[in-house]
């Protein structure tokens, strides 16, 4: 049964994980889309049917998201009962480190999706409040009585809103690139530490070799210190005197 459970576990953190870089794309790609098709005066029907067309490209993949995180955390929950069950009690250190781990990148996961959503909600809207503004303005030029300078500076601000948009863009791509890169050195550093610690539960000697050269580490940070903290001490007697 734990086999199964684990199994399940780590096919839906492969899904979601495919998932939420699918998602990330999607957030990142939707600003400079619109940006695009704001540009594009020969059609008023087409930018309408692309971004209804990405609207709902999030909300299918949102559900889809929030469907294999329920799942995940079923399982997980299902892994704790059976850490419960009597007659495991001699491999329950070994399971609560594993299951540890699963609810780890359930966190992780989690974390990851809501804040994405999070960004994703506001890219949009502050693009609609942006062509909001596009549309008074080409309205205000269109009407009779228009003033010259008026529009000019509606120009210029509306030119100013673009650029700082733009910007923010630039600076959510770099964040999402470095976070993916983040992520992904995660990951490799928790299998690096899980096969450590498999290689130092399989190898006592490993494990008591481990510990040793971890106590003599702190035995040396205590020695370095008591020496820095003397030679201190020398120091501010020698400047007094």
């Amino acid at each position: 049964m734990w086999i199964n459970l684990r199994k399940q576990a780590r096919q839906l953190e492969n899904e979601l994980d495919l998932k939420l870089v699918s998602f990330s794309k999607l957030c990142t790609s939707y600003s400079s889309s619109r940006d695009g098709r704001r540009g594009d005066s020969n059609s008023d029907t087409a930018p309408l049917l692309n971004n209804s067309t990405q609207d709902r490209m999030f909300e299918t993949m949102s559900g889809e998201i929030e469907q294999l995180l329920a799942k995940l955390t079923g399982v997980n929950d299902k892994m704790a009962e059976y850490t419960s069950t009597p007659g495991v009690t001699s491999l329950n250190a070994a399971l609560m480190h594993t299951l540890q781990r699963h609810r780890d990148i359930l966190q992780d996961y989690t974390h990851e999706f809501h804040k994405t959503k999070a960004n994703f909600l506001a890219i949009r809207e502050r693009e609609d409040l942006l062509g909001s503004v596009r549309k008074d303005i080409e309205t205000y030029k269109s009407g009779s009585g228009v003033n010259n300078r008026r529009t000019e500076l509606f120009l210029k601000e509306h030119e100013h809103l673009r650029n700082s948009d733009r910007l923010m863009d630039d600076t959510i791509s770099i964040a999402m690139a470095t976070k993916e890169n983040m992520t992904s050195q995660r990951g490799l550093l928790k299998s690096i530490q899980s096969r450590v610690n498999t290689l130092a539960n399989r190898f006592p000697a490993i494990n008591n070799l481990v510990q040793r050269l971890n106590l003599r580490k702190r035995r040396d940070s205590l020695i370095l210190g008591g020496v820095i903290g003397v030679c201190t001490i020398l120091l501010l007697l020698y400047a007094f005197h």
